[in-house]
This record gives structure tokens, C-alpha cells and sequence, in this order.
């Protein structure tokens, strides 16, 4: 854990105005929430963000799908259809850094909400709109879904089993993938503006994060005209890398050099194997990969996960069993390093969240605030950060523009 010999935390002083919803643009201002930031979540009155209604299961009817992508923000409700709402967003621009949105493209604009007529007001400001497909273009303004983009950018073609149908990877990658280059992107503009003085429009789709993430596979179709198919567990590349039957599951074996190949083999009992020439180069394991799958099957089913890890590990042999989420969490590793948050939510009471990842030696990258209910900051950011007094926010209240 980091030696937090100073409580200022990174993004200290900087607001970010969370228009998006779902989980690209939501995961993405949690990140920027728990470095430090002042996150204002925006969502239709009465409504909220559709991630709330995601279940079961629930916890005291509070979805906890939506715990897992919304810590660390303030919840306001803002009817941007009527003119009113309209100017509180723009009221609400003009003293943020960040702008965060993922409405369909032209969306904001129809609203006289785009980036055009924001600068105008906060010339510093970072506006950062995700879309499905990208901000022009024949698809620009289908709707973006993670398991869509999946299919059209090429995962699925590589998921799943040879022979088998395609598979979507058991989480929205695309979505984390795309929350991720967004984060990393509003930093860079961030520090940009220090030099500069001036904001400035990132815009970045699914559909590019999607391809930018197909690396190898990408470059070898690009580079050599390969089109690959699915390969379960198994690696396309590197022979033997992949997950294989013990007695009582499955493990993840990885010999990614000729070096690791020959201590895998020595370590499970085939030192004939180990100095065949026939596989001697990860090439010709390539070449001979059911092969060797077999030879190695045969003897790893031999022993449970936990025996041949206490054999492998030790020797530096990548390997790692294939665990479900109760292993995970009960993993000594995982517990070690403090995976598992835990706080009171005023709703649905004890609730538990995995941390951030990431550590800093001098910042904290904390809880600050728990999944807010709809609309839980309304009052405190129209009352101390634009200045309404309490009649006028009830006014607002009952006319439902909040």
C-alpha cells in the first residue's frame, strides 16, 4: 500500500461534469474520482442512469452493477430537454475542467450543449465525447454496445473455441478499454493545458478502441495477410501456452522460450521431450502443437492445480489455475494486496467493491464517497457551487427541470 506521507491527492481541485451513462464513460470518471477529482454525475430525473436498473442481483433494491462503476461522484438530476436544465449544464460547465459525455453524435449539439459553444464560455475546458463508431461516418450514429463492437471490431472472430461458435469475453472489454484510453487521453489534455492555457475536444470511439486493442492479431493480418480463428486458451504464436485438464480443474501453462519449453518439460517428467529437436524452437512447437498438447495433457492430468503449481511455480514456469470468483477472492495474492473495499451505502448498507489498481508512493487513490442514490448531491451543488438559494431549488424541484 502506498506511504501516503501527504494527503493531497492527484486530481485535487479539478471537476469533472458527467454527462455519460452506462459503463465506457461512467468507468472512466470513477478513475478520475478516485485519483482525486470532483466527479457531478448527471441523470434524468426520476430515471437515473439506465446501470441502475441492471439486475438482479440487487442489494436493498440498489443495483450493484452500478456500485462497480459510480464510487467517487456526486449524483445530480438535470432535465436537459427543458431550457432551464439546459442552462444549469452550461452554468455547470463554466466552473468545471472536464466535460465527460457518450450521447450519440450531434446529441450535445441539438442542445446547444457541443463543445462549440462551451469553449465559448470555459475556454479551458477538456471535452471528451465517446461514441460507438467515431464522430463521422456511415455508422456514426448507431448506438454504441459493448457486445456489438465486439462482434464488428474483430474479437469474436478470435474468441471461443476452434470450431465453435464465436464468444464474447465475459466483461465489457471494449467498454473498460475505451474508459481507459479516455482517461489516460483527459490527463494528457489536462497537462497540455498547463503549457497552454486552453482546453480541447478528445473524441474516441469503441469501434477504434476496439481495433487499437487487437494488437498481434491486427498487425499480423495488416503486415502478412493473416486472418486467424479461434484458438480457445491456446496462444496463435506460442506453442505450449494455453490451459490444460489436471484432476480437479483447469490450469494456465505458459512456455513462452525455448528455455522455459525445456524446464516445463524436465519439471513435469518428459526429459525425453525436453531434448527432441523435433521441438526444439518455439517455431517447430508451432508446427507440432497437437503433438506436444497431447504428450503434456497426458502427464498434467496426473495431479490437481495445487500440486503441479507448487512444482512449476517455483522454477519460474508461468503457470496459474483457472480459478471462479470465489477462489479469486480467496486467492492469499488477492487478499494480500487488498483487492475487496468495503463501506456503508445509506440504501443497500454493507458493500463491497474491488479498489483501484494502482498505487501511488506520496497520493492516495481512495474511497471518498460510496455509489451515490439519484440525485443524492442535487441540494449541495445547486446550493454551494452555483449559488441558488433553497427557493429557487425548489422551484426547479417542482417544475421537474431537477
Amino acid at each position: 500500500m502506498p506511504d501516503q506521507t501527504t494527503r493531497s491527492r492527484l486530481l485535487e481541485g479539478i471537476r469533472v461534469l458527467d454527462l455519460s451513462r452506462i459503463i465506457a464513460g461512467p468507468f472512466c470518471s470513477q478513475i478520475l474520482g478516485d485519483m482525486g477529482a470532483e466527479v457531478i454525475k448527471v441523470e434524468q430525473p426520476g430515471v437515473g442512469d439506465d446501470s441502475r436498473t441492471w439486475g438482479p442481483p440487487f442489494k436493498n433494491g440498489e443495483s450493484v452493477y452500478f456500485f462497480c462503476i459510480n464510487r467517487n461522484k456526486k449524483s445530480i438530476t438535470v432535465d436537459m430537454k427543458d431550457p432551464r436544465g439546459r442552462a444549469i449544464i452550461r452554468e455547470l460547465a463554466r466552473r468545471s475542467d472536464v466535460l465527460l459525455e457518450n450521447f450519440k453524435p450531434g446529441t450535445l449539439a441539438k442542445l446547444g450543449l457541443d463543445w462549440d459553444v462551451l469553449r465559448q464560455d470555459n475556454p479551458r475546458l477538456i471535452f471528451c465525447a465517446i461514441s460507438g463508431f467515431g464522430r463521422s461516418g456511415p455508422a456514426a450514429l448507431r448506438g454504441g454496445y459493448d457486445v456489438i463492437v465486439q462482434a464488428m471490431g474483430g474479437l469474436m472472430s478470435i474468441t471461443g473455441e476452434p470450431g465453435g461458435p464465436p464468444v464474447k469475453v465475459g466483461v465489457a472489454m471494449t467498454d473498460i478499454c475505451t474508459a481507459l484510453y479516455a482517461h489516460g487521453a483527459i490527463l494528457a489534455a489536462l497537462y497540455a493545458r498547463e503549457r497552454t492555457g486552453e482546453g480541447q475536444r478528445i473524441d474516441l470511439s469503441l469501434l477504434e478502441t476496439q481495433i487499437a486493442a487487437l494488437i498481434n492479431i491486427a498487425s499480423s493480418y495488416l503486415n502478412a495477410g493473416e486472418i486467424p480463428g479461434k484458438w480457445g486458451t491456446a496462444h496463435v504464436n506460442i506453442v505450449p501456452y494455453q490451459a490444460f485438464q489436471m484432476k480437479d480443474g483447469y490450469m494456465i501453462i505458459g512456455a513462452a522460450n525455448d528455455r522455459l519449453w525445456g524446464k516445463l518439460c524436465e519439471a513435469i517428467g518428459l526429459p525425453d521431450v525436453a531434448h527432441d529437436p523435433t521441438y526444439a524452437t518455439n517455431a517447430q512447437r508451432v508446427e507440432h502443437r497437437a503433438e506436444i498438447v497431447r504428450l503434456l495433457e497426458a502427464r498434467l492430468a496426473t495431479k490437481t492445480r495445487t500440486e503441479w503449481e507448487a512444482i512449476l511455480a517455483p522454477l519460474g514456469i508461468p503457470c496459474g489455475p483457472i480459478n471462479r470468483m470465489d477462489e479469486v477472492f480467496a486467492d492469499p495474492q488477492v487478499q494480500h494486496l487488498q483487492m475487496a473495499l468495503e463501506a456503508e451505502h445509506p440504501q443497500a448498507g454493507i458493500i463491497r467493491m474491488v479498489r483501484n489498481p494502482v498505487s501511488f508512493s506520496r497520493t492516495p487513490v481512495d474511497l471518498r464517497q460510496v455509489p451515490p442514490r439519484l440525485g443524492e448531491h442535487t441540494e449541495e451543488v445547486f446550493r454551494y457551487l452555483l449559488g441558488y438559494s433553497a427557493e429557487e431549488v425548489a422551484a426547479l424541484r417542482a417544475a421537474g427541470v431537477i
